[in-house]
This record gives structure tokens, sequence and C-alpha cells, in this order.
């Protein structure tokens, strides 16, 4: 079982432990009303779009999501929150490191040992949830597990979810298809934009997402035959069958997105073993972007 198999499938576990210490790590996160920008890199600034829609959908206050790099200093926030597995990733430390005395911060991190624990007012360190494997699944979605119970949003039926996702098997010809596109509405974009970037990280797979309702906006020009449309949350009226008109395979996600989510990660890994594709070493790529000076 290669790395990213074996955290992936400890993840049910992880959301658990999570969100059981969601209210411990209050103090640091951030409140109703503030204004709030989450940032990251990669997964975490997916992760970062699931978290600001939901926060703003539960009318918690206004919620940014950005790429670290991309972050508009133009902009007044209240709290900025940091989403960082490797604690050194160069862009959020820059970030962290330049609102330092002018707007609150927290870094949520897996390693309690690196430059982000000192350059944040407050952190949260979910150790339990680090990863061997470059390709983050556990991390990424057990942090967002913890923003999701801050706001008071996680259930144990997530948890069920997606002890069924671990269990589920593929549906019938998805892993020969040719091209993937994953579709999301609200804080589900988020996790079809990470599905995406799972199935390019591990498997080299032609991938795309999109926000539902887009969809039909062009993106559709593209399915056909041997490709295949995966729909993480409900679907918008009519979509499902206007891709199998297409000749194309609909994937109807019927489970939490996030637990759809876990669905795509063991995709992924099954694509990739059937182009002998190692996932734990995807090409080009390291656990963490630091850059020189």
């Amino acid at each position: 079982m290669t790395h990213v198999e074996d955290e992936l499938n400890s993840q049910p576990g992880c959301w658990r432990r999570a969100a059981a210490q969601a209210a411990a790590h209050a103090p640091v996160l951030p409140v109703a009303g503030e204004r709030v920008a989450v940032v990251g890199c990669g997964t975490s600034y997916f992760m970062a779009q699931a978290v600001a829609a939901l926060r703003e959908g539960a009318g918690q206050g206004e919620t940014d999501a950005f790429a670290a790099s991309e972050f508009p200093h133009g902009r007044a926030y209240d709290h900025v929150v940091a989403l960082t597995r490797s604690g050194t990733t160069t862009e959020v430390l820059d970030l962290l490191g330049r609102l330092t005395g002018g707007v609150r911060t927290t870094a949520v991190t897996a390693d309690p040992d690196t430059p982000v624990m000192s350059l944040a007012d407050g952190t949260v360190v979910l150790d339990y949830a680090d990863e061997r494997s470059v390709v983050q699944t556990r991390f990424a979605t057990t942090a967002l597990t913890l923003l999701r119970a801050h706001l008071g949003l996680h259930t144990a039926a997530v948890e069920e979810d997606g002890r069924t996702a671990l269990e589920m098997p593929p549906p019938e010809g998805l892993v020969d298809c040719s091209q993937f596109t994953f579709l999301g509405r609200g804080w589900s974009v988020g996790l079809a934009n990470e599905a995406g970037l799972k199935m390019r990280e591990a498997a080299l797979a032609w991938t795309e997402a999109y926000p539902a309702m887009e969809y039909r906006h062009g993106p559709i020009s593209v399915t056909t035959r041997g490709t295949a449309t995966w729909m993480l949350g409900t679907a918008p009226d009519g979509l499902a069958d206007q891709v199998r008109a297409t000749g194309g395979l609909w994937i109807e996600g019927g489970l939490d997105p996030l637990a759809e989510l876990v669905r795509v990660q063991r995709l992924a890994v099954a694509v990739a073993a059937a182009r002998g594709l190692d996932p734990d070493r995807p090409r080009h790529l390291t656990r963490s972007v630091v850059l020189a000076p």
C-alpha cells in the first residue's frame, strides 16, 4: 500500500478527532462578525475556498479565499487564517510576515517545528493528520473539518459517509476514462477544484473543475464517450441528462461532498496504478514549495 492510500483511508478518524477538538481551538479561530480571509497554496488554497463559502453562507461574516501569493493588501480584514501543511511554504510565510502587527493571523498546520509557528499570532497543530506522501489528502480534509466544526456544520453523518466512500467500488469504466470534469456548487466548488488537482498530481490525468452552473457555458463541449463528469453535491436540474446525451459518463455525488472527495482520491490512486505511476511521487512536485531568497 502506498503512503497516500494509507493516509486517505485514515480520514474519517482524523475528522472525528478534529471535530472533537474544535471547541478547544476556538480562541484562535475567527468569531462571528469578523471580516476574514483564508489563504493557502495548492490544495490548501482550494480548502480555503470551501471554508470561505461555508463561513459566509452560515452568516458568520464576509469571508474571502486567496492564494497566498495573491493576497490583496489594499483590503482590510479582521482576521487572516493560513492553511499550510508543511509550515514552510514561502508564499505563506512571506504573507504572514508582512501582516505581522497589522491584522490578527492564525495558522493551521501539521508540523509544530516549522517557521509558521512564530509568524502567526495563533496556531492550530493537526500533527496526527500529517502525511508522508507529497500528495495531500487527510491534512487538507481534516483542516476543513476543524473549521467546518467550528462553524457548527460538521456532524457524525459526514464521518459515516467518509467510511462509506472508502468501501464503495469505483463506477464501472471510470478508471479507463480519458478526461475527468468535477463540478461543485457553493462550498463544494473548492472541493471540485481539489478533486481535479488530485487527479492531475497523482495520475497525470486531464481534468477540469467548474461551478456546476458554468458547465453549460462552454466546458460541456469536451464531454463525449470516454469522458467522465462527477458532481460533488446536488446537481442543477437537467444537467445529468445533458451530460448523458453527449455519451459521457455522469457520476452523481450522493454522499457528503467531503466524502465524495475521498472517492476521487481513491480514483486518483487507481488511475495512477493503471498507468504505472507512483502516486506518492508525482513528477516535478515536492512536499513544500520553498523558494530561494
